[in-house]
């Protein structure tokens, strides 16, 4: 322990593993618990706080409350040659993915291209974890989720759109992946609720109150207020369009219909997600692997020493990380109290 600080250094096994009996002591399967503690805590590592250990009091509140299922089933089913469908039954996103995911990777490399739409999920982490994986068999990956009703379109009046993230993954060859992740809203959810936590101040243009007024308070923010859209028109654009796509083609709810009134203290949009898997070699074996080593020499050459995926990538093999000791205490209280 850093008593300076008041940080404590922590294994990610050791991280990990209580993690897990958190999930588990709040309702979920062993599956489920494994499969949050293990992304949790790579975010963690990875620096990703406000999708890390802080989104614990948000899943565990939210399986208090009833809001979700930790032990629910996913149930897959093929519905074309390249769409597999993934009923989450009110579950987690990642353990749907994780469920559908052999079957996924086949019919992309069997097709080209192929589509995985999850309707009914809970997704509350970051989404480069869900994408990763398949760059670095090769693949690339784009997927898109809805959340819940805190961003006002452009033009509108009230919040209509979620925070309704992004992510992308392509491999690069013999280098890191390149990957990036990123909210349409000015800011993520997760670091406002951070910055109300710690007390700090957020930049101009984040964020309106409760009257439509712009405020860099974070708590006028999520107490009545709402984010907004990056870039203006453009980010509102991309959002409607991860709305359409993604309750459109699952059948799940519009970021606006999710109502968790009679769940109090709920914290996971109950939404759904969709991730487009394209097999690069499928139009040339060795076309895209020679086009985008080209493409981070030229970017090199430009002076861009480090492209998005690289950070992350590079620490990839840390095994301990530090947290403050707070944190962890309120972590180890999480795992002996039981649903």
């Amino acid at each position: 322990m850093n008593l300076q600080s008041g940080t404590v250094d922590v294994s990610l096994e050791a991280l990990e593993g209580l993690l897990t009996r958190i999930f588990e002591s709040h309702g979920c399967s062993s599956t489920t618990a494994a499969i949050l503690a293990a992304n949790c805590a790579s975010a963690e590592a990875a620096g990703s706080f406000s999708h890390g250990v802080f989104r614990v009091d948000g899943y565990v509140s939210s399986l208090r409350s009833g809001w979700v299922d930790g032990a629910a089933v996913p149930e897959v089913h093929l519905k074309a040659a390249g769409h597999v469908f993934v009923d989450a039954k009110n579950g987690f996103a990642q353990v749907a993915l994780h469920a559908a995911r052999a079957l996924f990777v086949q019919r992309i490399r069997e097709s080209g291209i192929a589509l995985l739409s999850i309707r009914g999920s809970h997704h509350l982490a970051a989404l480069w974890p869900d994408v990763t994986p398949f760059a670095q068999e090769g693949l690339i990956a784009i997927s898109m989720v809805n959340s819940f009703g805190c961003s006002i379109p452009v033009g509108a009046k009230k919040p209509l759109l979620g925070t309704n993230p992004f992510a992308f993954a392509a491999p690069i060859r013999g280098e890191a992946p390149l990957v990036f992740d990123f909210a349409t809203t000015s800011m993520a959810n997760g670091d406002v609720q951070l910055a109300a936590r710690e007390g700090r101040t957020l930049p101009p243009g984040m964020g309106v109150d409760s009257n439509g007024e712009a405020t860099t308070d974070p708590n006028k923010i999520l107490n009545g207020g709402a984010l907004v859209p990056f870039g203006g028109h453009k980010g509102s654009a991309i959002s409607l369009m991860i709305e359409l796509l993604v309750a459109g083609l699952t059948g799940g709810k519009f970021s606006s219909e999710v109502d968790w009134s009679a769940h109090p203290g709920a914290q996971t949009p109950h939404t759904g997600q969709i991730i487009i898997g394209i097999d690069p070699a499928i139009s040339e074996p060795d076309g895209f692997s020679d086009r985008s080593s080209q493409f981070i020499v030229m970017l090199r050459e430009a002076g861009m020493q480090s492209y998005p995926g690289m950070r992350r990538w590079r620490i990839q093999g840390k095994t301990h990380i530090s947290i403050s000791s707070a944190v962890l205490e309120r972590l180890t209280d999480h795992a002996m109290k039981a649903k």
